[in-house]
């Protein structure tokens, strides 16, 4: 690795956030009884690595996000227009006042959108299913809904419906469509994006994601 290269990384390493381990009242609960109490159980294991975690109603639920981004300082929301989502989320756009965050949709080649993905300050994926036990969101993503959306923008927008939340990552799989043999290429969310070092201590946002925003659809 380039001196250079080997500097920036571990100085980012040294500004960010650190912490030990999350403390034995954090950890991950028990997957829940089948009907119950799943997306409680994966609120609390999302929380626990620092993702943020809340409700939507069903009916009106892309205006309701527009309202609670508004207030949180971004200039851009990132989405794929391709999704069986786009539409509402484009209508309550519409609808809406003028003003931040800006949606904009991807289009054209990775070369095309590059400038565009790297001034984002958020994007929003789907997931297709979620598991309480580990506490996990299983995204699939695709040309509709390229993986990078969920990789590049400081902020990472995620909807949950709420029959998707399943107790174990098994059931999440099994319910959440993904019969064998698996998709060549899922992705498994369970936070911002995080590392450690040697002696297991976690550093937080010092690759991808910086904020996990993850809302529930009820």
């Amino acid at each position: 690795m380039p001196e250079h290269a080997r500097d920036r990384i571990l100085a980012r390493l040294r500004r960010a956030p650190r912490e030990a381990q999350p403390p034995d009242d954090a950890a991950t609960p028990q997957a829940p009884a089948p009907g119950g109490g799943a997306a409680a159980a994966l609120e609390a294991a999302l929380a626990a690595m620092r993702a943020e975690v809340q409700r939507l109603p069903r009916e009106g639920w892309a205006g309701e996000l527009r309202e609670r981004l508004r207030g949180r300082g971004l200039s851009s929301l990132l989405y794929a227009r391709g999704t069986p989502w786009a539409p509402a989320l484009e209508e309550a756009w519409a609808a809406g006042p003028e003003g931040p965050p800006v949606l904009a949709a991807w289009e054209g080649t990775v070369e095309e959108f590059r400038d565009r993905l790297f001034a984002a300050d958020a994007a929003i994926t789907r997931a297709e299913a979620a598991a309480a036990d580990p506490g996990v969101l299983v995204l699939r993503p695709g040309p509709a809904e390229p993986r990078l959306l969920s990789l590049v923008p400081p902020v990472h927008v995620v909807l949950v419906p709420g029959e998707r939340i399943f107790g174990t990552l098994e059931e999440a799989l099994a319910g959440g469509g993904f019969a064998p043999p698996l998709p060549a290429n899922l992705v498994l969310v369970s936070g911002p994006s995080k590392t450690a070092d040697i002696e297991l201590t976690l550093a937080f946002g010092v690759h991808g994601p910086r904020e996990l925003l993850v809302f529930i659809l009820e």
